[in-house]
């Protein structure tokens, strides 16, 4: 794990639409799916960001362009130099599993996909967004049932993720539900479990200022994010008080989840 900065020279870029890119990078990291890093464009700022390709000797991170960060990353180019610290935090866990489903809303996607990949058995994924514009990976997986679900019907099914995921648990018995997306739908996803008796893991998000538990920054209840996570298990979510709730700005206020994303996504 490193705590400082390693610059590291971006190999490749690849745009996946308007919203989306993925920086690659000819590094090897010791990396557990669901894990972050925190990456440093000088003058600009450092934002966390997961892992959503791996092997041996390469890595890539996804990035949706929203905000002046993130408009400035996806614009960067192959020999460009970007600062890279970590991987920090507790990732998905698997165990012998039957039958598992993924739960993916938007860029929730990137998070998981290096998991869907690593998992030898069964599995369905259901994932959605507000538009075809913001799936990711459509065409990545190729050995598992896939649902889409779209909020304007743009792309498979009009509706919501939680929506299709409670027809799915008609259907199958699943041993474990994986899911990363806004935090009001892994909380609807983590109540459907609840429901019927299934054991979930959702990965979090909250500002994270140092990545490895000194600051405080990102609190959620009693945990901190960056190293108690961001990967929580059912048994630890039904202890997180603010999950769903509220979060912390930069300054330390704490604010409602709403405002906090709404001050996110500048």
């Amino acid at each position: 794990m490193e705590k400082k900065p390693v610059m590291l020279k971006i190999d490749q870029v690849q745009h996946h639409n308007e919203n989306y890119a993925t920086l690659f990078f000819n590094h090897g990291i010791a990396f557990r799916p669901g894990q972050f890093i925190m990456v440093w464009l000088p003058e600009i700022d450092e934002k966390p960001y997961t892992v959503s390709f791996h092997s041996k000797e390469r890595f890539g991170i996804t990035i949706e362009a929203k905000g002046k960060f993130s408009q400035r990353a996806v614009a960067l180019k192959p020999g460009d130099l970007v600062g890279v610290r970590g991987p920090f935090g507790n990732g998905f866990s698997f165990e012998a599993h039957a039958s598992v489903c993924f739960v993916a809303g938007g860029c929730g996607m990137a998070p998981l996909a290096p998991m869907i990949e690593s998992v030898p058995c069964s599995k369905t994924i259901i994932q959605g967004a507000r538009s075809d514009d913001y799936l990711l990976f459509k065409d990545r997986f190729k050995t598992a049932d896939v649902l889409y679900s779209t909020d304007d019907g743009s792309f498979g099914q009009k509706g919501f993720v939680t929506d299709a995921l409670a027809d799915a648990m008609a259907k199958n018995m699943f041993d474990m539900v994986y899911a990363c997306g806004p935090e009001v739908m892994m909380k609807k996803v983590f109540d459907l479990c609840e429901a019927n008796s299934v054991r979930c893991q959702v990965s979090l998000e909250r500002y994270m200022r140092c990545g490895f538990g000194v600051c405080g920054a990102c609190v959620c209840g009693k945990e901190r994010v960056c190293v108690d996570g961001p990967v929580f298990e059912s048994q630890r979510l039904r202890t997180l008080d603010d999950f769903n709730k509220k979060a912390l700005l930069k300054s330390g206020k704490e604010v409602s989840l709403t405002d906090y994303f709404s001050w996110r996504s500048v």
